[in-house]
Protein backbone atom coordinates (compact mmCIF):
# COMPACT_ATOMS: atom_id res chain seq x y z
CA UNK A 1 0.00 0.00 0.00
CA UNK A 2 1.25 3.42 -0.91
CA UNK A 3 1.78 6.01 1.80
CA UNK A 4 -1.02 8.29 -0.04
CA UNK A 5 -3.53 5.19 0.37
CA UNK A 6 -2.83 4.90 4.13
CA UNK A 7 -2.61 8.34 5.34
CA UNK A 8 -6.08 8.71 3.20
CA UNK A 9 -7.36 5.73 4.54
CA UNK A 10 -6.53 6.69 8.33
CA UNK A 11 -8.06 9.91 7.56
CA UNK A 12 -11.52 8.45 6.23
CA UNK A 13 -11.65 6.03 9.58
CA UNK A 14 -11.03 9.33 11.78
CA UNK A 15 -13.50 10.88 9.89
CA UNK A 16 -16.01 8.41 10.14
CA UNK A 17 -15.71 7.82 13.86
CA UNK A 18 -16.06 11.74 14.60
CA UNK A 19 -19.30 11.25 12.90
CA UNK A 20 -20.33 8.56 15.04
CA UNK A 21 -19.82 10.42 17.90
CA UNK A 22 -21.27 13.25 16.84
CA UNK A 23 -24.41 11.13 15.80
CA UNK A 24 -24.81 9.80 19.38
CA UNK A 25 -24.18 13.31 21.26
CA UNK A 26 -27.52 14.42 18.84
CA UNK A 27 -29.06 11.50 19.82
CA UNK A 28 -28.68 11.95 23.39
CA UNK A 29 -29.32 15.54 23.57
CA UNK A 30 -32.75 14.69 21.21
CA UNK A 31 -33.75 11.83 24.26
CA UNK A 32 -33.02 14.64 27.02
CA UNK A 33 -35.24 17.14 25.29
CA UNK A 34 -37.76 14.57 24.79
CA UNK A 35 -37.25 13.34 28.57
CA UNK A 36 -37.32 16.49 30.13
CA UNK A 37 -39.12 19.18 27.92
CA UNK A 38 -38.78 22.70 28.89
CA UNK A 39 -42.63 23.56 30.45
CA UNK A 40 -43.70 26.97 29.73
CA UNK A 41 -44.18 29.09 32.83
CA UNK A 42 -47.59 29.42 34.60
CA UNK A 43 -48.80 32.68 36.47
CA UNK A 44 -50.29 31.38 39.52
CA UNK A 45 -54.13 32.37 39.02
CA UNK A 46 -55.93 33.55 42.27
CA UNK A 47 -59.37 31.62 42.63
CA UNK A 48 -62.15 34.08 42.50
CA UNK A 49 -63.23 36.39 45.31
CA UNK A 50 -66.65 35.81 46.91
CA UNK A 51 -69.04 37.74 45.97
CA UNK A 52 -71.86 36.17 47.35
CA UNK A 53 -73.10 34.65 50.52
CA UNK A 54 -76.36 33.08 51.03
CA UNK A 55 -78.01 31.88 54.44
CA UNK A 56 -78.94 28.15 54.18
CA UNK A 57 -80.38 27.64 57.96
CA UNK A 58 -84.07 28.74 56.54
CA UNK A 59 -85.28 28.18 59.84
CA UNK A 60 -84.08 31.25 61.95
CA UNK A 61 -84.44 33.45 58.49
CA UNK A 62 -84.58 37.30 59.16
CA UNK A 63 -85.06 40.39 57.34
CA UNK A 64 -82.05 39.27 54.91
CA UNK A 65 -81.01 35.92 53.34
CA UNK A 66 -77.78 36.74 52.40
CA UNK A 67 -75.37 39.31 50.75
CA UNK A 68 -74.38 40.33 47.59
CA UNK A 69 -71.01 41.83 46.82
CA UNK A 70 -71.23 43.65 42.85
CA UNK A 71 -67.95 44.77 41.13
CA UNK A 72 -69.90 47.62 39.49
CA UNK A 73 -72.58 49.91 40.02
CA UNK A 74 -73.75 48.56 36.46
CA UNK A 75 -76.93 46.77 37.06
CA UNK A 76 -77.23 45.56 33.04
CA UNK A 77 -73.70 43.89 33.70
CA UNK A 78 -73.83 42.99 37.28
CA UNK A 79 -77.88 41.25 37.23
CA UNK A 80 -77.39 38.20 34.61
CA UNK A 81 -74.11 36.69 36.84
CA UNK A 82 -76.19 37.07 39.69
CA UNK A 83 -79.37 35.18 39.23
CA UNK A 84 -77.40 32.88 37.06
CA UNK A 85 -75.80 31.41 40.36
CA UNK A 86 -79.21 31.73 41.81
CA UNK A 87 -81.42 29.75 39.71
CA UNK A 88 -79.97 26.92 40.80
CA UNK A 89 -80.55 27.29 44.35
CA UNK A 90 -84.09 29.37 44.49
CA UNK A 91 -85.42 28.49 40.61
CA UNK A 92 -86.08 30.47 38.25
CA UNK A 93 -85.53 34.47 39.28
CA UNK A 94 -88.53 36.26 37.11
CA UNK A 95 -88.65 39.85 39.18
CA UNK A 96 -85.85 41.64 40.43
CA UNK A 97 -86.42 45.14 42.64
CA UNK A 98 -84.23 47.90 44.04
CA UNK A 99 -84.07 51.40 45.15
CA UNK A 100 -82.39 53.68 42.38
CA UNK A 101 -80.51 55.67 45.30
CA UNK A 102 -76.76 54.06 44.39
CA UNK A 103 -78.04 52.53 40.62
CA UNK A 104 -77.06 55.67 37.96
CA UNK A 105 -79.39 52.92 35.58
CA UNK A 106 -82.44 51.10 36.12
CA UNK A 107 -82.47 48.59 33.28
CA UNK A 108 -86.39 47.58 32.31
CA UNK A 109 -85.09 43.75 31.73
CA UNK A 110 -82.07 41.75 31.57
CA UNK A 111 -81.24 38.53 29.60
CA UNK A 112 -80.36 35.67 32.09
CA UNK A 113 -79.57 31.97 30.11
CA UNK A 114 -82.59 32.25 27.37
CA UNK A 115 -84.42 34.32 29.76
CA UNK A 116 -85.82 37.50 30.77
CA UNK A 117 -85.74 38.84 34.01
CA UNK A 118 -87.73 41.93 35.22
CA UNK A 119 -86.52 44.26 36.74
CA UNK A 120 -88.27 47.41 38.55
CA UNK A 121 -87.31 50.12 41.42
CA UNK A 122 -89.37 51.42 44.49
CA UNK A 123 -88.86 53.82 47.03
CA UNK A 124 -88.95 54.43 49.42
CA UNK A 125 -90.87 50.89 50.36
CA UNK A 126 -86.98 49.26 49.48
CA UNK A 127 -83.81 49.54 51.76
CA UNK A 128 -80.94 51.52 49.39
CA UNK A 129 -79.30 48.57 50.14
CA UNK A 130 -81.14 46.00 49.62
CA UNK A 131 -82.02 44.03 46.81
CA UNK A 132 -85.61 41.84 46.56
CA UNK A 133 -85.90 39.06 44.24
CA UNK A 134 -88.72 37.10 42.79
CA UNK A 135 -89.16 33.35 41.82
CA UNK A 136 -92.63 32.99 40.65
CA UNK A 137 -94.17 30.27 42.84
CA UNK A 138 -91.41 29.31 44.72
CA UNK A 139 -90.92 32.60 46.97
CA UNK A 140 -88.82 36.07 48.03
CA UNK A 141 -85.56 36.73 49.16
CA UNK A 142 -83.96 39.75 50.08
CA UNK A 143 -79.80 40.34 49.94
CA UNK A 144 -77.66 43.19 51.28
CA UNK A 145 -76.30 44.95 48.52
CA UNK A 146 -72.46 45.62 49.68
CA UNK A 147 -71.44 49.09 47.85
CA UNK A 148 -69.18 47.34 44.90
CA UNK A 149 -66.20 49.80 46.41
CA UNK A 150 -66.06 48.32 49.88
CA UNK A 151 -62.79 46.67 50.40
CA UNK A 152 -62.48 43.35 50.51
CA UNK A 153 -62.22 42.82 54.36
CA UNK A 154 -65.00 44.78 55.58
CA UNK A 155 -67.09 42.73 52.43
CA UNK A 156 -66.22 39.59 54.26
CA UNK A 157 -67.31 40.63 57.26
CA UNK A 158 -71.10 41.99 55.67
CA UNK A 159 -71.42 38.90 54.01
CA UNK A 160 -70.99 36.78 57.05
CA UNK A 161 -73.24 39.39 59.22
CA UNK A 162 -76.53 39.01 56.21
CA UNK A 163 -76.01 35.47 56.54
CA UNK A 164 -75.05 34.37 60.12
CA UNK A 165 -76.97 37.16 62.04
CA UNK A 166 -79.46 35.31 64.84
CA UNK A 167 -80.09 38.47 66.89
CA UNK A 168 -82.74 40.86 66.49
CA UNK A 169 -83.75 41.57 62.84
CA UNK A 170 -81.36 44.62 61.10
CA UNK A 171 -82.27 46.04 58.10
CA UNK A 172 -79.31 46.14 55.45
CA UNK A 173 -78.58 50.36 56.39
CA UNK A 174 -78.01 49.23 59.69
CA UNK A 175 -75.93 46.24 59.10
CA UNK A 176 -73.65 48.93 56.98
CA UNK A 177 -74.00 51.36 59.58
CA UNK A 178 -72.97 49.39 62.48
CA UNK A 179 -69.56 47.96 60.11
CA UNK A 180 -68.72 51.50 59.32
CA UNK A 181 -68.99 52.91 63.17
CA UNK A 182 -66.93 49.91 64.86
CA UNK A 183 -64.20 49.23 62.01
CA UNK A 184 -64.47 53.66 61.11
CA UNK A 185 -64.27 52.44 57.10
CA UNK A 186 -67.21 54.65 55.51
CA UNK A 187 -68.61 52.42 52.39
CA UNK A 188 -70.65 55.62 51.21
CA UNK A 189 -69.49 58.32 52.70
CA UNK A 190 -73.06 59.62 53.40
CA UNK A 191 -74.95 60.46 57.00
CA UNK A 192 -77.52 58.06 57.66
CA UNK A 193 -81.08 59.17 57.39
CA UNK A 194 -83.02 59.82 60.63
CA UNK A 195 -84.67 55.95 60.97
CA UNK A 196 -81.54 54.79 60.15
CA UNK A 197 -79.70 57.33 62.66
CA UNK A 198 -82.42 55.89 65.66
CA UNK A 199 -81.93 51.87 65.10
CA UNK A 200 -78.35 52.53 65.24
CA UNK A 201 -78.06 54.07 68.54
CA UNK A 202 -80.45 51.40 70.20
CA UNK A 203 -84.20 51.45 68.15
CA UNK A 204 -83.19 47.89 66.74
CA UNK A 205 -81.46 46.90 70.21
CA UNK A 206 -78.26 45.06 69.80
CA UNK A 207 -76.93 46.28 66.58
CA UNK A 208 -73.13 47.10 67.56
CA UNK A 209 -72.95 43.21 67.49
CA UNK A 210 -73.95 42.68 64.19
CA UNK A 211 -70.71 42.61 63.00
CA UNK A 212 -68.75 40.56 65.67
CA UNK A 213 -65.31 41.00 65.65
CA UNK A 214 -64.61 36.76 65.50
CA UNK A 215 -67.99 35.34 64.81
CA UNK A 216 -67.35 31.62 66.42
CA UNK A 217 -67.86 28.31 64.21
CA UNK A 218 -72.04 27.33 63.66
CA UNK A 219 -73.20 24.00 64.88
CA UNK A 220 -73.81 23.72 61.32
CA UNK A 221 -72.93 25.40 58.00
CA UNK A 222 -75.56 27.95 58.17
CA UNK A 223 -73.90 29.97 55.08
CA UNK A 224 -72.92 29.69 51.55
CA UNK A 225 -70.25 31.45 49.86
CA UNK A 226 -69.76 31.94 46.17
CA UNK A 227 -66.88 33.05 44.26
CA UNK A 228 -67.98 35.36 41.00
Amino acid sequence: MSHTGFHAGSFSARDETRAAAEAARRRVRIMSATLHPTLPHLEPVAPPAARLALRTDGASRGLLDGAWWPRSRDLLSELPALTGVLDPFWGRITRIAVNPKYWPVIPRQVPVDGHIVKVGWFTPEIDPHKLLLLSYGTGRWDLLIIPPETGAESAARLMAAASDYDGPPLTASALIAADEARHGVATTGEPLDPDEAWEYEGGASAVSTAVPHQPGPPSRPSRLTVGM
